[in-house]
């Protein structure tokens, strides 16, 4: 049955849609244009770095890029799969604005996996939250989809409530580093049904897509501030400066 209907409906490209041999697969072009993050990153955030020469080493020995050393991260640990440029930036906008939630499990895995150096025993998965006024607009959250999906790979537990926006904040597509900071400072808190499953426990944050870290830092924050143990996070693309 299942061979019938790849005949009919035979696997496409997630990112254009062209026949792919496998589900969840890419196209030569598009994976061409898939920057995957697999080799030297900053353990705090996990942009891509030269194997010499960029970032510097923290009193642990872990390679810290510049961002992160100029400004403090309420998180001990980061990671991304993709960078957030060509197949990766496309991915990540056709699954948060055009509806496409059919990639979220191929997003998902592909999370997942990026964060295997980062899981603990006994973590809880925490996505960061949209505003409800958002997400009766937009009918789902895109990180809570991933986080569902990195959760289920890694056999920890998730928990999508956890987190609430207590205000309306405008998209963080634009302004300056400062500007975002100052978006979302306040803006998120631990849910109070929510906070004794968190109280000591190590934490994954997951979000789509890191560009200054101010929303992860809020969130951060707002979880170390109900007690919880060291925060960890994860995003699908990571953004990086243009070289």
């Amino acid at each position: 049955m299942k061979g019938a209907l790849r005949l009919i409906y035979p696997p496409q490209c997630l990112g254009c849609g062209e026949p792919v041999g496998d589900d969840g697969g890419l196209c030569p072009t598009c994976w061409a244009e898939a920057e995957f993050i697999s080799g030297t990153a900053c353990s705090r955030c996990g942009t891509p770095l030269p194997d010499e020469g960029l970032g510097q080493d923290d009193a642990e020995g872990a390679l810290i890029c510049d961002d992160c050393l100029a400004r403090a991260r309420p998180w001990v640990r980061g990671r991304a799969a993709l960078v957030y440029r060509g197949t990766g930036r496309k991915l990540v906008l056709m699954l948060k604005h055009g509806d496409r939630l059919d990639l979220a499990p191929a997003l998902g895995d592909w999370t997942a996996r990026a964060a295997t150096p980062l899981v603990r025993p006994d973590m809880v998965v925490v996505p960061v939250p949209v505003h409800l006024r958002r997400l009766a607009k937009r009918k789902y959250n895109q990180a809570a989809l991933l986080s569902a999906r990195v959760a289920q790979v890694h056999g920890l537990t998730h928990l999508p409530q956890a987190l609430r926006r207590t205000r309306h904040t405008p998209m963080q597509d634009h302004g300056s580093v400062a500007d975002r900071f100052a978006n979302v400072e306040d803006a998120i808190t631990v849910a109070p049904r929510q906070a004794a499953r968190l109280q000591g426990r190590a934490v994954l944050l997951v979000d789509d897509v890191m560009t200054s870290g101010a929303t992860l830092a809020a969130a951060a924050n707002a979880l170390r501030a109900a007690g919880s143990g060291p925060v960890s996070v994860l995003v699908l693309a990571r953004a990086v400066k243009d070289t």
